[in-house]
């Protein structure tokens, strides 16, 4: 029990001095084995299948993701997000998923570094 708690605590509570070495699977994987998400699906869609928010709480800490589907790939990203960031893509992506995706998730693409390149 011990070993899985101090795995567990050098995954999130170091993100900012161990990101380089997990690799964004393994954060991925371990967020969505945490607990339930929320998810907003977006079936007309031309750019986001559906956006699943996780809180996940360490030593009395709360840490924010938003693991984004995009309907180009089916792939899973991962991204480090504000508190308030849920609350605002769910008033706005009913209207445009992909509006309310690169005003209130993208903006964090570089917390994690897991975010697809746009370029």
């Amino acid at each position: 029990m011990k070993i899985k708690l101090l795995f567990l605590l050098l995954l999130l509570g170091g993100f900012f001095q161990f990101k380089a070495q997990t690799s964004c699977n393994e954060i991925l994987n371990m967020v969505k084995s945490k607990g339930y998400g929320t998810t907003y699906y977006s079936i007309n869609s031309d750019a986001i299948r559906q956006v699943t928010f996780y809180n996940v709480q360490i030593d009395y800490k709360t840490y924010y993701f938003a693991v984004v589907k995009f309907t180009s790939s089916f792939n899973d990203y991962i991204y480090q997000v504000s508190s308030n960031t849920q609350y605002n893509y769910s008033m706005a992506y009913q209207d445009s998923a992909g509006k309310a995706f690169w005003k209130y998730i993208e903006p964090h693409n570089k917390n994690l570094g897991c975010a697809p390149n746009y370029d």
